[in-house]
């Protein structure tokens, strides 16, 4: 399988809006089109298409995170079809390699809700380690309850 990260243009936003999560993960990451409407109007946010053998089948969204003093990959999925092959595995080493050829060896933070132990799992075999728990609050008054991880690179 042929994992490519390619910058959310002109010519890939619409199907990057399309890729949607499975039924009872749609609590764990944005929609896709909310990330992109974010990017748009956030300095220092970029979007990322996953592309496995040509076919766009995911979403990565990274940021400088001021309240971290970091870089964060703030977003991070699969779309439903591709699920289960091991297309996260192999994007999120993707990630990290073009994350530290362009960023250098620095810590690296996400987060995960604290109901998506699959994830954690994920993130935790490439080295993320675990911290503390918060919570917060949209608009829709709708709270959230992650954990947040740091891979020290």
């Amino acid at each position: 399988m042929n994992i490519e990260l390619k910058a959310i243009d002109k010519t890939n936003y619409e199907a990057c809006t399309n890729l949607k999560v499975a039924k009872g993960q749609e609590d764990f990451v944005a929609p896709n089109w909310w990330s992109l409407v974010e990017a748009a109007y956030e300095p220092e946010m970029f979007p990322l298409a996953i592309y496995a053998d040509g076919a766009m089948v995911g979403f990565i969204l990274y940021d400088f995170d001021y309240t971290l003093g970091g870089w964060s990959m703030s977003r991070f999925m699969i779309g439903e079809k591709h699920q289960g092959q091991g297309i996260g595995k192999a994007a999120l080493a993707k990630f990290i390699e073009l994350f530290k050829n362009k960023h250098g060896a620095r810590p690296l933070y996400t987060s995960v809700d604290v109901n998506n132990p699959r994830v954690m799992a994920l993130y935790e075999s490439f080295g993320f380690a675990a911290g503390e728990v918060f919570e917060y609050t949209i608009l829709s008054g709708k709270t959230y309850k992650e954990r947040r991880m740091v891979l020290n690179l």
